[in-house]
């Protein structure tokens, strides 16, 4: 079944995703925290508050903000789709080059996360799962 991105049903459908996986991917060695605020969202509000956070050496991604965050990115809904949930970094490269990515606090610390996620038969099956259940 699929869901909108960022939905609570989406939200709930991807947490159960990784926590099936829970204790089976590499850990992060880099510690980054990272909060979203995506716009234009086609439900709720038209706002959502997003993070990012592997100060545990897990991939954390939820509702809600950080303190302290390392970086703050505002993007759309459709760029945030594209980027977080479909994998897509031709999307994620064009947005940031048009503009449409805004990025506050430590750019260095954003740009790592390309090479601080250890990418594993497990995480990419997580991926092709989270993309399978988005709308």
């Amino acid at each position: 079944m699929t869901h909108e991105f960022l939905s609570d049903d989406w939200m709930n459908a991807a947490r159960a995703i990784r926590a099936k996986y829970e204790g089976q991917t590499p850990k992060i060695a880099a510690s980054i925290r990272i909060n979203q605020v995506i716009t234009e969202v086609p439900f709720g509000s038209g706002e959502v508050k997003s993070f990012i956070d592997t100060s545990s050496g897990d991939m954390q991604m939820d509702l809600g903000e950080l303190e302290n965050p390392d970086a703050v990115v505002t993007t759309d809904w459709a760029t945030a789709r594209a980027m977080f949930a479909l994998g897509d970094q031709a999307a994620a490269m064009q947005a940031f080059m048009s503009g449409k990515i805004k990025v506050t606090g430590d750019m260095m610390k954003l740009m790592s996360m390309q090479t601080a996620v250890p990418q594993s038969d497990i995480t990419v099956k997580i991926a092709d799962e989270i993309k399978g259940i988005t709308k």
